[in-house]
């Protein structure tokens, strides 16, 4: 063989005995395309470590929510003075005023005593009060719960009564004066006329209750009270006169009873 032509060869030769053996590290060698191959790996997730922050009060806003709560208002408890007795008018009782003069009122007052402040005022005459049912005793004086016109309050009681009859008394005085009554004005005729129901002891009290009209016949109206009797606390005398040249003479006289404990077919009891 032609050794020239024989060097080559064995060149080759000996190239591909030696791809495959491999090298000397042992790590494979691959002559062809490789695949590509995706590996996905999930990371791993490492918390980080909680951090405290305190917030610059300068600068952060804090809405805090609040809730607030209206207590209910707590009952006003007034003290009454004075003590409760079982005396009196019961409750529903109709009553009347007594005593009181004609150009004043009795006070209805927030509670019994005279120190308390005034609620209303009652006329004279009025005979339409309703009574709570609750009478009160003070050192000196018994005060009486009542209803006057919707206004509920406490009144003193040696000015209220319970209506009793009424009837014509003119023929009964006429006797006993001896005469027929004349003044020369109404209210001395009215005053005159009063006088013969007083008692002396105790001794009464007389008060005009209404002023003076005048039309056909003059009339006023006198109470006397203070008669020292439980049943009958005193009278109502309601005169009327006629105007002459002497003065005024009584026409008619009508009593009215004013009971202290209440009234049986008009009748004091």
């Amino acid at each position: 063989m032609d050794m020239r032509r024989a060097t080559p060869v064995l060149i080759v030769l000996l190239a591909l005995t030696a791809a495959a053996c491999g090298n000397d590290a042992g790590e494979a060698t691959t002559t062809s395309t490789p695949t590509s191959t995706t590996t996905s790996l999930s990371p791993t997730t490492t918390a980080a470590p909680t951090t405290s922050t305190t917030a610059d009060p300068a600068t952060t806003t804090t809405t805090v929510e609040v809730t607030t709560t209206t207590a209910p208002p707590s009952p006003t408890t007034t003290a009454l003075a004075g003590n409760p007795i079982d005396f009196g008018p019961a409750e529903g009782d109709v009553l009347m005023v007594i005593g009181v003069r004609h150009d004043d009122v009795l006070n209805l007052r927030a509670g019994p005593g005279a120190n308390q402040p005034i609620e209303d005022e009652i006329p004279p005459t009025f005979d339409d009060l309703v009574a709570e049912g609750n009478t009160r005793e003070l050192p000196s004086s018994f005060w009486l719960e009542v209803d006057y016109d919707g206004t509920v309050g406490w009144v003193h009681m040696s000015y209220i009564a319970y209506q009793g009859d009424t009837y014509d008394d003119t023929s009964q005085i006429i006797s006993d004066m001896g005469e027929m009554p004349t003044e020369s004005s109404m209210t001395a005729l009215g005053k005159l006329i009063a006088e013969q129901y007083v008692s002396e002891e105790p001794e009464s009290d007389v008060v005009q209750v209404t002023p003076v009209t005048t039309g056909d016949l003059a009339e006023v109206t006198y109470d006397v009270v203070g008669l020292g009797d439980d049943a009958v606390r005193g009278v109502r005398l309601h005169v009327f006169a006629e105007e002459d040249g002497a003065g005024f003479s009584l026409r008619t006289l009508e009593v009215t009873l004013l009971c202290g404990r209440g009234v049986d077919d008009g009748a004091c009891v």
